[in-house]
């Protein structure tokens, strides 16, 4: 294997700290670097990235590497965060970790690292596999199906992916935890982070209020009838069971109530009862705003494998071609609470080919 100047994305986790011992082990030159990439707006968020920065510190420490120091922020909010509030105005569910990785872990810092640091390659703790076919760079999916990030990387192009290693792609959680642990690593039983994108673990609701002002209006049933008052549309995501505030009704069955609709013109949140009820339901979406790893689309129609959220056991779908140059997506299986604004990721076997944003659903 030939010798690499690689630069580790440190975060202060065990995944990105186990990347970094892996690659040492390797042979290659390897320091790390710590991406600022949000300015902390009150002492809660202070301690908890200054923490995040002394464990990535420790880390370095404990396997004789540097660690650089990167500030982003300014990137992020252009790049990432304008683009995650327009979308909740308009009525939608962003996904910012996508357009973080594609903006900021694989654009700004794999520039950095080239350009300032040396670097020929970068490398982060993402459960994701590499394969080459025909010259191209494969993105693969990760041995651990839980833990699999490839639905945040879609987006990557080849260029990026030609500059990155993701060395956790042939492990499990389990025997990374247990790599860290016996390389000493203090952090090794710290909790996986779950919040947003470099943004955190906080109350979300709170957080948004913050930058959207919140538009309280009526929640309706399919027919019209308001059975309740919704906070904000931003706040609720199709498919949503708790925090709705809708107690019993006499006229109505004991079955739970779920978030099925956003009538954003007016202000209107429409709710079902029933897991499955049939509004909640979709044959099939359009998707726009494509991106194909390979650089282009493959030939249409095409019979693949799709998730609409992170974690979905693969879907069986196909892709038909749509006027716009867009794409319609049909479902073998009718899928639950297809959110606008979210991705859809499309597979064939192990490689991730690409994705797309959810524009609309057909039922």
């Amino acid at each position: 294997m030939r010798r690499e100047r690689i630069i580790v994305g440190m975060s202060g986790g065990v995944d990105s700290s186990v990347a970094a011992l892996l690659l040492l082990e390797e042979g290659h030159e390897v320091e790390g670097l710590f991406m600022k990439n949000w300015e902390e707006d009150d002492a809660a968020d202070y301690c908890s990235a200054a923490a995040d920065l002394a464990d990535a510190q420790a880390v370095c420490d404990r396997l004789g590497i540097r660690l650089h120091r990167v500030n982003f922020s300014t990137e992020y909010w252009e790049r990432v965060f304008d683009y995650f509030l327009r979308e909740y105005r308009a009525g939608r569910t962003p996904n910012p970790d996508v357009l973080c990785n594609r903006k900021i872990k694989f654009k700004a810092f794999l520039e950095h690292a080239l350009d300032q640091l040396g670097a020929q390659a970068i490398a982060t703790g993402h459960y994701a596999r590499l394969g080459h076919q025909h010259g191209k760079c494969l993105l693969q999916r990760a041995q651990d199906e839980q833990k699999d990030q490839t639905y945040f990387l879609y987006m990557l192009g080849q260029r990026a992916l030609s500059h990155s290693r993701f060395p956790l792609g042939g492990l499990v959680k389990s025997q990374v935890r247990d790599l860290a642990g016996s390389a000493g690593f203090p952090n090794h039983r710290k909790k996986d982070s779950t919040g947003i994108c470099f943004i955190g673990e906080r109350k979300f609701r709170d957080f948004l209020s913050r930058y959207l002002p919140a538009n309280p209006g009526p929640i309706e049933d399919p027919h019209g009838h308001p059975i309740g008052e919704h906070q904000g549309l931003m706040y609720y995501t199709l498919g949503q069971r708790q925090g709705l505030g809708i107690g019993g009704r006499l006229e109505a069955a004991e079955a739970p109530w779920y978030v099925a609709a956003k009538d954003l013109r007016r202000n209107v949140l429409v709710a079902v009862q029933g897991h499955d009820h049939p509004l909640l339901l979709s044959q099939g979406l359009r998707v726009g705003q494509l991106h194909w790893v390979a650089g282009a689309m493959p030939p249409l129609p095409l019979s693949c494998e799709a998730r609409i959220r992170h974690r979905q056991a693969l879907q069986g779908c196909t892709l038909e071609p749509a006027r716009d140059g867009g794409c319609q997506v049909r479902f073998t299986t009718p899928q639950r609470a297809v959110a606008p604004g979210q991705s859809i990721v499309f597979y064939q076997g192990l490689n991730c080919l690409g994705g797309g944003t959810i524009e609309s659903t057909m039922r």
